[in-house]
């Protein structure tokens, strides 16, 4: 018989009992009753006296102090949805003042109501001068409730923007680093003073254009790095000087089609270099020949406010040093802070397609 020190279960630990931990709506219920007992101890002291009495005042308090919590923790998040403190500070400050009255005006109707039903008393009490003080004491609580639960979803929402944007800060600037890298990157400097080199010896018009183009891709790249967005007529303008610099190197190779700047809607914008970094990834992960040429194609769809690009799917194989594989998910997370709309990702065997939202510049 094995000992206890080799038998097979001894190397395995016994099963631990997770400890208890009490569920959010508990302990929130148990704040609020402790808070109602406090409440009901410092406006009653005379209750003392009579168990009856203090039972009444504490669960008439804590069916206010419960009601009024909730009429107005569920309007912040009614709210919250509709109405943002960044979006509309004013609009939303007059929103929740009605907003936060009306519930909270409910809430006390509805448990007076109960009381005076639980009394039988006339009904008319409720609007009655008589016992129109009976309303005071609800809505102080009302205020301090409403205060609290505005203010902490104003506060919450205050540092998720601040945390946003330093976010947005942060992922902007690897995105300005990444595209600066892709342009200034030697291959592509090599490759374009090499198609500038034969140009010159064979069609000195045509090194004319490309130098021109070429000063336009890299003015374009530092112009536009310190923006958050730009007209979509000047991006497709950028691709297309960058274009023309990739059929010089690739000549049929690369058959591309693109929609005319001049069509595009003076208030669409989009992130800049996001069609860099699509036409770079397409040209840099994928072979092209003349006898297999990439098909390119950007097309523009005004109704649906998107920008889809297409590249044929024929993969090759990269060095560790050409591909860091960061360039979609920033370029996704950028759009993550512009907008809700999502950037559409499509793999077939025949191509790769991604479809960008295309943002509106108010007018």
């Amino acid at each position: 018989m094995p000992s206890p020190s080799t038998h097979p279960m001894s190397s395995q630990r016994a099963p631990t009992i997770p400890p208890l931990r009490a569920r959010p709506w508990l302990r929130l219920l148990l704040i609020l009753l402790g808070v109602s007992a406090s409440i009901s101890l410092l406006t009653c002291l005379r209750c003392l006296d009579n168990p009856q009495d203090m039972f009444i005042n504490f669960l008439l308090t804590a069916l206010y102090t419960t009601g009024l919590w909730l009429a107005n923790g569920y309007s912040v998040d009614w709210l919250d949805k509709y109405v943002g403190w960044k979006q509309a500070p004013a609009k939303r400050l007059v929103l929740t003042i009605l907003v936060s009255l009306v519930g909270s005006l409910g809430v006390i109707v509805v448990v007076r109501l109960g009381y005076i039903l639980y009394r039988h008393q006339d009904v008319r009490q409720l609007v009655s001068a008589k016992y129109i003080d009976g309303y005071i004491f609800p809505l102080v609580i009302t205020v301090i409730c409403s205060m609290f639960m505005h203010s902490r979803s104003f506060l919450l929402g205050w540092r998720e923007a601040l945390v946003r944007n330093e976010r947005l800060q942060r992922e902007m600037a690897q995105a300005e680093t990444e595209s600066l890298r892709q342009q200034l990157d030697p291959h592509f400097m090599f490759n374009a003073l090499n198609a500038l080199t034969s140009l010159v010896e064979e069609e000195p018009k045509l090194a004319v254009r490309f130098i021109r183009q070429l000063s336009q891709v890299y003015r374009y790249v530092l112009d536009a790095r310190q923006r958050e967005v730009v007209p979509l007529a000047d991006e497709l303008e950028f691709a297309k000087s960058y274009l023309f610099l990739q059929n010089i190197r690739y000549g049929e190779a690369l058959q591309v089609e693109l929609p005319t700047a001049a069509d595009v809607p003076a208030h669409f914008v989009v992130p800049p270099l996001s069609l860099q970094l699509l036409l770079e990834n397409a040209l840099k992960h994928n072979a092209a020949s003349v006898s297999q040429p990439m098909h390119l194609r950007i097309a523009l769809d005004c109704a649906a406010k998107t920008l889809t690009v297409r590249n044929t799917l024929r993969l090759r194989r990269l060095g560790p040093d050409e591909s860091m594989g960061i360039g979609l998910p920033n370029l996704t997370a950028r759009y993550g802070h512009l907008t809700a709309e999502p950037i559409v990702v499509a793999r077939t065997e025949a191509e790769f397609v991604v479809t960008l939202p295309v943002l509106e510049m108010e007018r």
